[in-house]
């Protein structure tokens, strides 16, 4: 659901010249989201979505293009540098990591918005990552030891 409205919103703001938060809401809730500011705010967030000026001098919403590699290289980074191990659980993805980063991995991982990642817990040296399902969790985890090579 998560990844059909961000796919969503990423349509809306290329198709459409979106202004604010609460205009996106509702032409979500519109299309049949149920969604709230909030949502929409981490959904902006999550997307590394900026607002632009247009020649009128209005403010739209807009993907961060040339901020997006940059952005995702240092997610990678932070993954290599304290990513151990992997292991799936049914859903979820156990991984250790180096002590103390947990949380930044936690957090990289969060921002690579990979596909079918529902969210993460981090501990110290450990992170619970829900998955969809246990297919998907097998996915997600082979793809970030791709990343991490």
């Amino acid at each position: 659901m998560k990844n059909n409205r961000q796919n969503r919103i990423l349509e809306l703001i290329r198709d459409q010249q979106i202004e604010t938060q609460e205009e996106l809401a509702r032409k979500l809730q519109e299309e049949g989201f149920s969604v709230t500011q909030a949502t929409v705010s981490r959904d902006i967030r999550q997307l590394q979505l900026t607002k632009v000026s247009h020649v009128h001098g209005k403010q739209y919403y807009a993907l961060a293009q040339s901020n997006e590699s940059r952005f995702n290289s240092k997610y990678i980074r932070v993954l290599k540098d304290g990513y151990i191990s992997g292991q799936t659980a049914q859903n979820l993805i156990v991984i250790r990591t180096v002590a103390g980063m947990a949380m930044a991995v936690a957090a990289a991982i969060d921002a690579l918005a990979l596909q079918n990642v529902l969210g993460c817990i981090a501990g110290d040296d450990t992170i619970f990552c829900a998955v969809s399902d246990a297919k998907a969790a097998a996915a997600v985890l082979e793809e970030m030891q791709k990343l991490v090579l």
